[in-house]
């Protein structure tokens, strides 16, 4: 049961993102019917998958929303801002209850916004009546009372249902009585404990439509038989023929006639004057008749009307079926594993090959390789995940921080289909979320300053994500005041970070932000200020071999762009050679390789050399290394791109094309900066995965 309830907790959560996104639509577009629908569908989901999964507290709080919302379907109560702010509200609760953090102040909140989503529900669902000096309350909703036939497959509790929290909660719907019959059920050594054997008889007398009653048993249609029929347009439980006739089936389920049902309510609608007329009697007759005949064609619309429904239900599953398929995160992280685990086997293949000098083991060798290529690419394509999936965050961040703070502001989002790998999805969606909260607090000017600066009062936040080459790029930018350097000077100077006589280029100066503790404001909110932020930023980027910049000017705006690789895991790279070290340089970064000579390189002037006419600094990662013994004659440049320059990182030799499955350094080596991974070779020795980046940045600063 516990993976059932694992599995509905991971398809509410992805109901509540839908559901946010929803109402952040709807607040825009109050006349939306489509997204109200949805709003409506989805509490009706998360009220008849939380009874069934026993997550009560969670379908009692969605079954009032789901009332008040089919208020709001009917066009009784108008979309205000109150409406979708205790709607929010209620969501944020519902994900604590998911979370199971059920404390007092989540259980004082849901009463609270309980009380106010029932508030709202009665200002429709009831009139005020005034009578002398006392207030009444009338319920103006009429009844009609159902009958019900739940006949479940007998497999239906191995999937994990339980046909009593189907009851429960055709219960809930209004006033009703349930009766079980018995007579499948075999004798003691011929049960099987597993097989659901009883059906249900259910007498519901609601306000709700037949739609509704249909929608409890949504998940169950396919694998079950389902009657529902209407008997009457009012509540029959107020009739006392018809309870005593209940008290008797209740004594016997198998002798429910619902023959003797339309007795009654014929009795209670036509027959309370005594009729001995003969002509009367006939036509009461007829009537009877034409009334057994009409549910008769009711029940066989009813049935044909079920047999569509599964049919478009199984055809709809089919095609859901072919187009897609929910995998859980760790059976993709466990494809991931193997395919580096082939790579890594593919490498001593390749070494064996090799040593053997056999071309048809060199052939077999060669059309694994191929074979292992693709399979690593589809499985990268597979832990690919479009931004969009974390989008409603930001908007619902926005939305309330702008709320907040009396601030109008527009977010625009643009290339959000762009995918990256899944743990990279997971890694930024905190560090995005903390740029919007500095563009909202310190960036975006309230309105009156941005009417006095001829600036539209509506603030603007654009997140763009494309792809460039290898990577992909996150641009947030807002048009708020942007970030005065000169402070940034002063604070630096205050706090020793620079001198006073310091020169130093703009771009270093904006990079003074992600020093840790650095902040240039003088007043602290409840979300930023306190310089605690961007440097965690900076490093939550660097940890996923990212990186982030920062770009900014005055009255115009602030844009912050982050730098991403498309995958963590495996990647395609360049195995290289110093020393007796091995060492791998990612493919994307590479512009060209030079043969150069020992000689050349010694007379070069501050470390810059010309190659092909061309003039590149360069690092000679030998000398960096400490390597200083047994320098070759002749080595190689690797031309790397360096943001939009280019410089040459010199080493021994290339030895080839390798596709590097990288593992992580492990806590010990944490606290270097150089190498972004290690890569197990065909041999089983371990080549270490160059981060270009951040070593051209630590050797050029010092």
């Amino acid at each position: 049961m516990d993976s059932f309830r694992e599995k509905f907790i991971e398809e509410a959560n992805e109901l509540i993102l839908l559901l946010e996104e929803a109402l952040i639509t709807l607040e825009d577009e109050p006349e939306n019917k489509k997204q109200i629908h949805e709003i409506f569908r989805i509490m009706h989901t998360l009220k008849g998958s939380g009874a069934m999964f026993g997550f009560n507290n969670i379908s009692n709080f969605a079954h009032n929303l789901e009332n008040l919302y089919e208020t709001v379907k009917e066009g009784k109560i108008n979309v205000s801002h109150k409406l979708i702010n205790i709607t929010l509200r209620a969501v944020d609760q519902i994900k604590l209850l998911l979370d199971d953090k059920i404390d007092k102040q989540t259980l004082e909140n849901i009463e609270e916004i309980t009380e106010e989503v029932l508030k709202i529900s009665d200002t429709e669902n009831s009139t005020i009546e005034v009578d002398n000096s006392n207030i009444k309350k009338k319920n103006t909703k009429k009844l009609s009372t159902y009958y019900i036939k739940f006949v479940p497959n007998k497999d239906i509790c191995k999937n994990g249902t339980n046909p009593l929290y189907l009851i429960d909660e055709l219960v809930s719907l209004g006033k009703a009585k349930a009766f079980a019959s018995l007579e499948n059920i075999p004798n003691l050594h011929e049960l099987d404990e597993k097989d659901c054997l009883i059906t249900w008889s259910i007498f519901l007398a609601t306000d709700n439509s037949k739609e509704v009653i249909e929608d409890v048993f949504i998940f169950v249609i396919d694998e079950s038989i389902i009657e529902i029929q209407q008997l009457a347009n009012n509540d029959l439980f107020l009739s006392d023929k018809f309870n005593n006739k209940l008290v008797e089936y209740n004594k016997d389920s198998n002798k429910i006639e619902l023959n003797e049902i339309i007795e009654i309510i014929e009795e209670e609608t036509e027959g309370k004057v005594e009729n001995k007329d003969e002509d009367k009697s006939k036509d009461k007759d007829e009537n009877k008749e034409k009334n057994l005949n009409s549910i008769e064609i009711s029940n066989k619309l009813d049935f044909v009307e079920q047999n569509t429904k599964k049919e478009i239900v199984q055809e709809d599953n089919i095609e859901k079926k072919i187009s897609s398929i929910r995998v859980s995160s760790s059976k993709i992280d466990k494809l991931i594993n193997l395919a580096s685990e082939l790579i890594t086997a593919q490498a001593r293949l390749d070494l064996f090959t090799e040593n053997e000098k056999n071309a048809d083991l060199f052939a077999i060798s060669e059309s694994i390789e191929k074979l292992t290529r693709q399979l690593r690419d589809n499985v990268f394509e597979i832990s690919l995940v479009p931004l969009k999936s974390i989008q409603t965050k930001f908007k619902r961040l926005i939305r309330d921080l702008s709320s907040e703070f009396n601030k109008e502001i527009e977010f625009i989002a643009e290339g959000t289909e762009t995918e990256l790998d899944k743990n990279i999805i997971e890694s930024i969606s905190d560090p995005l979320l903390h740029i919007f909260r500095n563009s909202i607090d310190h960036g975006i000017e309230d309105k009156e300053t941005r009417i006095a600066k001829n600036k539209n009062k509506k603030g603007k936040i654009t997140l763009k994500a494309y792809y460039s080459g290898s990577e992909v790029h996150i641009k947030i930018s807002d048009d708020g005041k942007g970030i005065d350097t000169k402070e940034i000077m002063n604070t630096a100077i205050k706090k020793g970070i620079i001198k006073a006589d310091d020169e130093l280029k703009r771009k270093d100066i904006l990079n003074l932000m992600f020093l840790p503790g650095f902040s240039t404001a003088t007043k602290i909110t409840k979300i930023s200020g306190r310089g605690i932020g961007m440097d965690v930023v900076k490093q939550k980027i660097s940890e996923i071999r990212g990186n982030v910049s920062i770009d900014s000017k005055i009255d115009e705006g602030t844009s912050i762009t982050i730098k991403l690789p498309l995958s963590l895991s495996i990647i395609d790279g360049l195995l290289t050679k110093i020393d007796n070290s091995q060492f791998i340089f990612p493919v994307s970064v590479i512009d060209k390789i030079y043969y150069v000579s020992k000689k050349e390189l010694s007379k070069a002037f501050n470390n810059v050399i010309t190659l092909n006419e061309v003039q590149y600094p360069f690092l000679n990662l030998r000398s960096e290394f400490n390597k200083l013994d047994n320098t070759p004659d002749l080595q190689q440049v690797i031309v790397v791109k360096y943001g939009n320059k280019k410089m040459g990182l010199v080493v021994d030799e290339v030895l080839k094309e390798y596709q590097a499955v990288l593992k992580p350094l492990g806590k010990y080596y944490k606290a270097q900066k150089y190498f972004s991974g290690a890569s197990i070779l065909g041999d089983g020795s371990v080549a270490l995965m160059i981060d270009t980046n951040k070593i051209i940045e630590t050797y050029t600063l010092n």
